[in-house]
Formats: C-alpha cells, sequence, structure tokens
C-alpha cells in the first residue's frame, strides 16, 4: 500500500501539474511562511496534501522549482534553498520536511547563510539516523543515508537547533528500520505505516498543522 500510494502522486503529478504560485494566493496576513522540501526522487507535489492544508490555513506555501525530484546532494540542495530564501527575502519561514526534505532542512538551519530566516521545521519520517539499508545500496545518492555517512554525523552531532524541529514519524516505516525521531526535539509518533503513505493520513495533516501553527 506504502508504494501504491507512491505510484498515484506521482501518476497525478504528471497529469495534473497544478502551479505552484496558487500557494501563495489568498493567503492570511500575518501568516507564516512556509517551505516546502520532499524526499528524494519526489518533486513538491508529492507534498500536495500537506500543502492545500496549510494554505487553506492562510499560510503563503513557498516551493523551490529547483530542487526537481531532489536527485542532488543534501549541501547542494541545501544551497538551492538558501538561495531561494534569500532571493525571496523570506523570514520565519517554518520548513515542512519528507525524508531526505528534513536532512536537507536541517542543513540549511546549521550550515548556511539563511540559517536565521528558518523559525522552525516539521519533519516527516526523516532519517536523522541514518537507515541500515542504505549502505548496501548500488547508488551513491542512496548510500549518503547510511548511518556511517561523514555528513550525516555532522549533523548528527549539531544539537543546537533540534528544539526548533518537530520529528513526527510513523509506527513502523521499511525504509528507517530506526525510526524517525530525533534527540532533542519535539518527537510525535503516528500510529500509521509506512514511509510514504502517511502524508495523507488525516492525523498526520492534523499534526503537521498543530506544529506549524506552535512555530
Amino acid at each position: 500500500m506504502d508504494y501504491v500510494y507512491v505510484g498515484f502522486w506521482q501518476v497525478r503529478g504528471i497529469l495534473f501539474r497544478g502551479s505552484a504560485e496558487e500557494l501563495l494566493l489568498k493567503v492570511r496576513p500575518g501568516a507564516a511562511p512556509v517551505l516546502l522540501i520532499s524526499g528524494i526522487y519526489e518533486n513538491w507535489r508529492f507534498l500536495r496534501p500537506v500543502a492545500d492544508r496549510l494554505h487553506a490555513l492562510g499560510h503563503p506555501v513557498h516551493v523551490v522549482a529547483g530542487l526537481g525530484y531532489n536527485r542532488g546532494t543534501i549541501p547542494a540542495m541545501a544551497a538551492l534553498v538558501e538561495n531561494y530564501l534569500l532571493a525571496q527575502d523570506l523570514r520565519e519561514v517554518v520548513v515542512v520536511a519528507h525524508s531526505k526534505g528534513g536532512l536537507i532542512g536541517k542543513c540549511l538551519m546549521t550550515g548556511t547563510t539563511a540559517a536565521d530566516r528558518v523559525s522552525a521545521m516539521v519533519a516527516i519520517n526523516t532519517p536523522f539516523s541514518g537507515s541500515v539499508y542504505a549502505q548496501y545500496a548500488p547508488t551513491r545518492t542512496i548510500r549518503a543515508f547510511s548511518p556511517n555517512d561523514s555528513l550525516l554525523r555532522r549533523l548528527g552531532d549539531n544539537l543546537g537547533v533540534n528544539d526548533r524541529i518537530t520529528a513526527i514519524y510513523s509506527s513502523f516505516d521499511p525504509h528507517i528500520p530506526g525510526g524517525g525521531q530525533l534527540q532533542g526535539a519535539t518527537n510525535i509518533r503516528l500510529e500509521a505505516m509506512g514511509h510514504f503513505r502517511p502524508i495523507g493520513d488525516p492525523v498526520l495533516l492534523q499534526a503537521v498543522e498543530e506544529a506549524v501553527g506552535a512555530a
């Protein structure tokens, strides 16, 4: 069911593209800007349920088109987001990210000139401690999620921003057997199972709404 969900949203993203610009219209004055960062091999439309929920609450929802399907390295993707925040002069931004997107978000918050523009992050099923399966992957892109990866270790050792992160994770995640919890963060465990399917779960959407509101 997890991969059926992936297939549905990948096909839907191709057939019904929609426009990211519409997520910046009809917003509530003073509502915190939200920036979406999808996971690896996902474009921003994969997070459409989250985007629609937050936009309906009046938040301007930003996406970085240059991320594409998020195949680049974590620092390279963080640099693209950094440039976007600076170019748009966004401040007090709440990052909402899935999987690899949460690692990009933490890299943004700890190692870029736009770090002070991010007030908080909500990370969904992010492998903060890596995944033991990644070390067996045939591509460097996936092996970067190994618990022994040097960048992942540096991000893990940097605890300074963890109290501004809400980590929401599934009760069972086949991609992250160790779970998506983060030391020092606000950790929320869902009863839902899967790495992808919880994105459309009403319980997940409510948890994201509350975390963004609190931030």
